[in-house]
């Protein structure tokens, strides 16, 4: 007989409907957390941080959080080139934020959390920037015209 497969966040199907549940669940509960509690960190002194998403592994035990620094990806932002700095902040404060997260939640295991910066807003800037090129323009407004 061979090795039993199941479904999980890295497979063809996706993360389960509870995965997702739970993800949003925390990512609410998260955002209070932040809201309510002051981390004592230079890093993120005065930095407010946007929750994106929350992704569970299927045990729900490890809880990886996507997070954006508010006017990261704006250069004259406060925040602008010190991402890194507040993931890592983030992520040497993880027990703590677990140990708020756990007086939020009503599940059976809080799951520890690990933080990463949330690069869709990068990529997104990084795709309107090349809309916004006038030779990518041209060439879109040559297709509309060819398709009429």
């Amino acid at each position: 007989m061979g090795k039993q497969h199941t479904r999980n966040a890295s497979g063809p199907a996706g993360p389960s409907q509870r995965q997702l549940r739970a993800g949003e669940l925390i990512r609410h509960a998260l955002v209070e957390v932040f809201r309510e509690e002051e981390i004592h960190d230079e890093a993120l002194k005065g930095v407010s941080i946007t929750v994106t998403e929350v992704r569970l592994s299927p045990d729900l035990k490890h809880a990886t959080c996507f997070v954006e620094p508010l006017g990261a990806g704006v250069d004259t932002a406060e925040t602008a080139g010190h991402e890194t700095q507040i993931i890592k902040a983030l992520n040497a404060h993880a027990k703590f934020l677990r140990g708020q997260l756990g007086r939020h939640i009503d599940m059976k295991f809080t799951p520890d959390l690990r933080f990463r910066h949330d690069e869709s807003f990068d990529a997104a800037s990084r795709i309107d920037a090349l809309f916004d090129d006038p030779r990518v323009r041209a060439d879109l407004e040559r297709r509309d015209e060819e398709e009429d």
